[in-house]
């Protein structure tokens, strides 16, 4: 691949690049009954403010570490904002797996979109694919998408029993706003309401 197809900043941009090595951390789903991992990161060659990352790098450890499927959070606006606006097409090149499924910062999903990453989540897991979760910080979004599937996966899992064990792996940060620690409260319930109502449909259609 040309390393110009890596490029995250324009010509003049002169500022030295962060030399610390791009952090995943990995979220063990054996409290949930499963020998799996989920990472969460944050955004891979940003370069925001005095943050002056390296895509090739970041985007090289990723494949390092042995992911497969990565879930992008972030809008098509932010990846422009934080220079990376080429990032979904450098990670197809890269022969890795993306899952774009963005909702915006400091939000929390609506219910239908939450399903719908949750059910490819699993999927990707299911079939053994090392996979990693990110938004712009990793603290925010992607911790919650990570604790609601705890929650998903278990059925004695608590949202407070979700919210720690993502702040001991991934930093006290980890659920940011009050939208998403409610949304992540009622999520069991609103989920199985949802599932439900998806369900009925299909037994009429039997019914008939």
């Amino acid at each position: 691949m040309r390393n110009g197809q890596f490029d995250s900043s324009s010509d003049d941009d002169v500022c030295e690049e962060e030399s610390a090595p791009f952090d995943i951390s990995w979220i063990p789903l054996s409290v949930v009954g499963s020998s799996q991992f989920v990472g969460i990161c944050s955004l891979p060659g940003c370069r925001y403010k005095e943050i002056r990352r390296s895509l090739h790098k970041d985007v090289e450890e990723l494949h390092n570490q042995g992911v497969e499927d990565v879930f992008v959070l972030c809008t098509r606006g932010e990846l422009t904002k934080y220079r990376v606006p080429s990032l979904l097409e450098v990670y197809q090149q890269t022969g890795l797996r993306v899952h774009h499924m963005p909702f915006p910062d400091g939000e929390a999903p609506q219910l239908e979109l939450c399903a719908r990453i949750l059910d490819e989540l699993q999927r990707s897991l299911e079939a053994n694919r090392r996979t990693v979760v990110h938004c712009y910080g990793g603290l925010g979004r992607s911790a919650l998408i990570t604790a609601c599937l705890l929650i998903q996966l278990s059925v004695t899992m608590t949202a407070k029993e979700a919210i720690n064990i993502l702040r001991a792996h991934r930093g006290h940060g980890a659920i940011q706003t009050i939208k998403q620690y409610n949304f992540l409260h009622e999520f069991r319930d609103r989920y199985a309401a949802y599932q439900e109502s998806r369900e009925i449909p299909r037994e009429r259609c039997v019914s008939r």
